[in-house]
């Protein structure tokens, strides 16, 4: 009987130290699931994503062409190769409605302005999530701009971020950087959506 009841206590301590380790394991686990869900949010964030808008002419232009959007290591870049556009400098925003429909693409809106900001330069901070600047055409009406920004998204969740859904404009003259709302740039030459 005595050997018995030492059998018993042992089995009954070896079952409650493992269950402790399991218990241990248990936690363990959660805290790698945890730790591997906060990185798969991590690697989406950092995942590359690229749009390609193609530029419809507008308001009679003959202004054509295409804008890059590519999403890395937290940034997003914008390439814009455009061509039939007089020579000299003309603005390009981001405006609020992905809408080209309209003859001259007053359909997209005003400039996209989810701070509710004041119109200005980038290089300011003052200014329109939108207000990208301005960019020159050659003698053969040819225009390239790069520029970037880690204050824009492809498709995330942050409404002030998220370009996607966005209307692109380049207007017929420069942005001024000073005018309400829009730097006096002049009519809608070509229009495309971010999608």
């Amino acid at each position: 009987m005595k050997k018995l009841n030492i059998a018993l206590m042992a089995l009954a301590l070896t079952l409650s130290i493992s269950c402790k380790d399991t218990a241990k394991d248990g936690e363990n686990m959660d805290e790698t699931m945890t730790d591997m869900d906060d990185s798969q949010t991590m690697n989406d964030d950092m995942e590359m994503k690229e749009i390609t808008v193609p530029m419809a002419s507008k308001s009679g232009s003959s202004v054509t062409g295409s804008i890059s959007f590519t999403q890395k290591e937290g940034s997003v870049e914008m390439v814009a190769n455009l061509k039939g556009l007089e020579e000299g400098t003309h603005a390009i925003h981001l405006h609020e409605n992905g809408d080209c429909s309209a003859d001259d693409a007053t359909s997209a809106g005003g400039h996209w302005n989810p701070n509710s900001k004041e119109h200005g330069d980038w290089e300011d901070g003052m200014n329109h999530m939108g207000d990208i600047g301005n960019l020159e055409a050659d003698s053969y009406g040819n225009a390239t701009i790069t520029f970037s920004t880690d204050k824009w998204c492809i498709d995330c969740d942050d409404d002030a971020k998220n370009i996607v859904g966005k209307g692109v404009i380049v207007h017929a003259k420069a942005d001024d950087f000073t005018s309400q709302p829009s730097g006096a740039a002049g009519q809608r030459e070509a229009c495309g959506v971010i999608q």
